[in-house]
């Protein structure tokens, strides 16, 4: 996109940062701005700040993400620049003036991809339908999927052909390059183009806006891998979304149902209960415990009872602990999986189920007696070290008395035992965490790696002034000429700060005003997160003029001492006590 200043503010006024991000994250007032649990990042108390004064933007000071409603919408959707500006624009009603020709080709390929995807999805749902082969149909009646759900999902069965799709998307424009790019076909070793996805009944996975990203495929005999996924893509990761979440996000409950596979979610979805989703092929990953944060307060696991399910059930609690979502599990008895209850006991007892489902602490502690023998002292002892670690690690002093009480009946050993054991283990963690922050912080002052500005970390106190000079002219764009004549770029030390020194004077020249969004379309996000840092951290300090100039003396004198020391007297001085060692 060509710089259109005035546009890029139009857009940013007619994007309020709070209402865009309010849509994805729990905004919490606090004075004349908000705070919430950053997107970005994994945790429990809110570190992300949303400036509302004269030029709106965010920053987290856990993990450095910042900049203005444009930078948020790149990262939270995994956009470009041009992609973030057109989904702002279209959000707003505007029309975008311009298009830069590397952006356009990158949203080109974008919307080409999304465009196979749906005609492949309409491919294989009319394959399902009308197709020679009813192997697809006869699986979807067997497991009692519907008309309306196959039709909701949009399912649907992949020829067993090597090269039907392939064939298909040829006749409508598409070149092969870009069915590979898309993940519908790939290359064999001679070279001949090939259908990714033969004999399968299908699962189009769809985002919250209506795209389909890509797909799942499940043999219907033995053949392997059973399942499929598209891989990653410009449009699709796995790890970033969720199977179902475009129905999932109208529930009006704060609470999602987390399955284990698609059968599973089509079934329940299918019973009445719009609230659920799983993952693609993989266990959870911390980017999709984020993802569910933005719509639930409440999981309920609903994973397969066997081991593999249970070990995952397991990791998924902890990384929606790091988000601080509730977690509940859910324990069925005469089913290994959602689907097979529902079919055998009807919805309404799958509704009293997730009623009466245990929270995550109930469900690590019976899990503490796992291949234990009971009935001997040694597997007693083994089960209440494993519970005290669990104990332990409940936040909520209240939650921790209750589940020690409970543990101490099924132990049958006095309360205060088990309490004093507790406590001193909370002392011990407690000394270690203080160990491991205190290791930290000496790590990083020893040696801290800046990545934005590598020039910083041997240039503290030079960077500290640059970056209050940029922060004055920020507050104050109408010093911006005086403020040239006496700090010129060229006086910065640090490329970074020069570069948005350089920037903002640029800006300032060519428009009255003076915004962050300005400089979205030179800055990546990562280094606007460093700018809108920069913004936030001297929010709280007052800058004057006199406090400038005292940081354009500092620059100043390190460019002298650099002058002096190769001056001919400077070399000389440094030749003779080289010689003097």
């Amino acid at each position: 996109m060509q710089r259109n200043d005035e546009f890029i503010l139009r857009l940013r006024e007619a994007n309020p940062i709070e209402t865009v991000m309010g849509s994805y994250v729990n905004l919490v007032r606090r004075g004349r701005n908000y705070v919430c649990n950053c997107p970005f990042h994994s945790e429990k108390t809110p570190s992300c700040y949303i400036y509302l004064g004269d030029d709106p933007h965010f920053y987290c000071f856990g993990c450095g993400a910042g900049g203005d409603v444009i930078t948020f919408i790149m990262k939270i959707e995994n956009l470009s620049f041009h992609e973030a500006v057109n989904m702002l624009a279209q959000r707003a009603g505007l029309e975008v003036p311009h298009k830069d020709p590397r952006d356009a080709m990158r949203a080109k390929l974008k919307t080409r991809i999304y465009e196979m995807n749906r005609l492949a999805a309409n491919f294989y749902y009319t394959n399902l339908l009308k197709g020679d082969n009813k192997a697809g149909l006869q699986y979807f009646a067997q497991r009692k999927l519907t008309p309306q759900t196959v039709k909701k999902y949009g399912l649907g069965f992949a020829p067993d052909s090597w090269d039907t799709l392939s064939r298909y998307l040829r006749s409508k424009g598409y070149a092969e390059d870009e069915m590979i790019a898309a993940w519908l076909c790939g290359r064999n070793k001679n070279g001949k183009l090939f259908d990714m996805f033969r004999n399968r009944v299908m699962f189009p996975i769809i985002d919250t806006r209506g795209n389909i990203l890509g797909f799942g495929g499940r043999v219907l005999d033995d053949s392997k891998p059973k399942y499929l996924n598209t891989g990653d893509t410009p449009v699709f990761y796995k790890g970033s979304n969720l199977f179902s979440l475009n129905f999932a996000k109208n529930s009006s409950t704060k609470r999602l149902i987390l399955c284990e596979g698609y059968m599973d979610v089509i079934a329940v979805n299918q019973a009445g209960f719009e609230n659920v989703v799983a993952t693609l092929g993989t266990a959870i990953t911390p980017d999709q415990a984020r993802l569910i944060s933005h719509y639930a307060e409440e999981v309920i696991i609903a994973y397969d009872s066997d081991s593999a399910g249970q070990n995952a059930t397991r990791k998924a609690i902890n990384h929606f602990d790091d988000v601080g979502i509730r977690t509940k599990i859910l324990h069925m008895e005469g089913a290994k999986d959602p689907d097979e209850y529902i079919k055998k006991f009807g919805a309404n007892r799958f509704r009293i189920l997730l009623d009466g489902s245990d929270d995550a602490n109930a469900f690590l502690l019976d899990k503490c007696a796992d291949g234990l023998d009971l009935s001997t002292d040694i597997g007693k002892v083994e089960m209440l070290k494993r519970s005290a670690k669990v104990l332990a690690g409940i936040e909520s002093p209240l939650e921790r008395e209750i589940y020690i009480s409970r543990t101490s009946k099924k132990c049958d050993i006095p309360v205060q035992v088990l309490h004093n054991h507790i406590d001193e283990m909370l002392k011990i963690n407690r000394r270690k965490q203080k160990k491991a922050e205190w290791h930290n912080l000496t790590a990083q002052t020893s040696f801290r790696r800046d990545d934005i500005n590598p020039e910083a970390v041997n240039l503290k106190k030079e960077a500290r002034a640059e970056e209050t000079i940029i922060c004055y002219l920020m507050k104050f764009p109408e010093e911006a000429v005086q403020l040239a004549k006496d700090a010129p770029a060229d006086i910065f030390l640090t490329s970074f700060n020069k570069k948005v020194y350089s920037a903002l004077l640029d800006r300032i020249s060519g428009s009255d005003k003076i915004s962050l969004s300005l400089l979205t379309d030179e800055f990546s996000p990562d280094e606007m997160g460093r700018i809108s840092g920069i913004a936030a951290k001297n929010s709280n300090f007052t800058i004057d003029r006199t406090v400038v100039n005292d940081c354009i003396a500092v620059l100043k004198k390190h460019a002298n001492e650099a002058e002096d020391q190769f001056s001919d007297e400077g070399l000389a001085d440094l030749f003779r006590s080289k010689l003097s060692k």
